[in-house]
């Protein structure tokens, strides 16, 4: 969302975003109340927040750990250089199973790969799957020690 569609957000789209995104089940009764219009009104906007690409999803926020993912890891990337070269290769890093984030750098290296995986061997195929690829001159892989903040929500 670019800063034109940032200054069209109001006061009443902003609390919907908050209560959404700190919990989606919440009943749209609680933030027509908050933000003092009717049930119709908080409804008509979420639809409005969804048509516009602001609202992109609801997801239920799972446990990592408890499902058995608790190896994370970052994958530095340098990619081969050539014309859209970055498009390419962030779309084929993005499609490997247990990749959560892809980031496309200004620097050394090109992309950030965040992944989650069950093992050191689910990992190591992680990792192969990255370096194996024509489009990528070298990689560098951190594993994580420990998670402190992990939170997708955005700042309003």
């Amino acid at each position: 969302m670019g800063s034109l569609a940032r200054r069209r957000l109001d006061s009443i789209d902003l609390t919907v975003l908050k209560y959404l995104q700190n919990d989606s089940r919440t009943p749209l009764e609680k933030i027509a109340e908050e933000a003092g219009v009717t049930k119709s009104a908080i409804h008509y906007r979420i639809r409005k927040l969804e048509k516009s690409g602001v609202i992109q999803g609801y997801y239920a926020k799972l446990d990592p750990i408890v499902l058995g993912k608790d190896y994370v890891a970052m994958s530095l990337v340098r990619g081969k250089y050539g014309p859209r070269y970055h498009e390419r290769l962030g779309s084929k890093l993005a499609a490997i199973p247990g990749v959560w984030a892809v980031y496309f750098l200004f620097g050394d290296w090109d992309f950030v790969v965040l992944t989650r995986s069950n093992n050191r061997e689910d990992l190591s195929k992680k990792i192969e799957a990255i370096i194996n690829m024509k489009e990528v001159e070298r990689g560098a892989t951190q594993i994580v020690s420990r998670v402190f903040k992990e939170d997708p929500r955005v700042e309003l």
